[in-house]
C-alpha cells in the first residue's frame, strides 16, 4: 500500500518542530478527513535556512509534511514556491490515490507559510 519512502517518513519524520520566533508560518487542514498541518520557516537572504512542521493526521500526512520540508530546505522562496503536491507525491515514490490529498496539504502549508513570510516583509 504505501512505499518504503513513505513508512520511512512517517517512521522517522525529519524536520519535526516549531521554530521560536519563524518569519513564516503557514497552517492548513482538511475537514473531510480532519488533517491539520503548521510549517514554520526562517528565511535568510531569500533562501530557507531552517523549516519545521507539526502535523497532525494520518501517516501520509506525516509522510507529505516530512519530505515537504526536506526538498524546500536550503532553498530559495521562489525554487519553494514551485513545490508542487505532484513532486511531493513523487519524491515519495506515489501514495494511494486516496491520500493523494496529503501531499496537496504539504505543498499547501509550504505555500501559505512563504505568503506569510512575504506579507510580513511588505508591512
Amino acid at each position: 500500500m504505501y512505499s518504503e519512502k513513505v513508512m520511512d517518513h512517517f517512521t522517522n519524520p525529519r524536520n519535526v518542530g516549531e521554530i521560536e520566533n519563524p518569519d513564516g508560518v503557514g497552517q492548513v487542514g482538511n475537514p473531510s478527513c480532519g488533517d491539520i498541518m503548521k510549517i514554520t520557516l526562517k528565511i535568510e537572504d531569500n533562501v530557507i535556512k531552517d523549516i519545521k512542521f507539526k502535523t497532525f493526521g494520518c501517516g501520509a500526512a506525516v509522510a507529505t509534511s516530512s519530505m515537504v520540508t526536506e526538498m524546500a530546505m536550503g532553498k530559495t522562496i521562489d525554487e519553494a514556491l514551485k513545490i508542487s503536491n505532484k513532486a511531493v507525491a513523487e519524491a515519495l515514490d506515489g501514495l494511494p490515490p486516496v491520500k493523494m490529498h496529503c501531499s496537496n496539504l504539504a505543498a499547501d502549508a509550504l505555500k501559505a507559510a512563504i505568503e506569510d513570510y512575504l506579507k510580513k516583509q511588505q508591512a
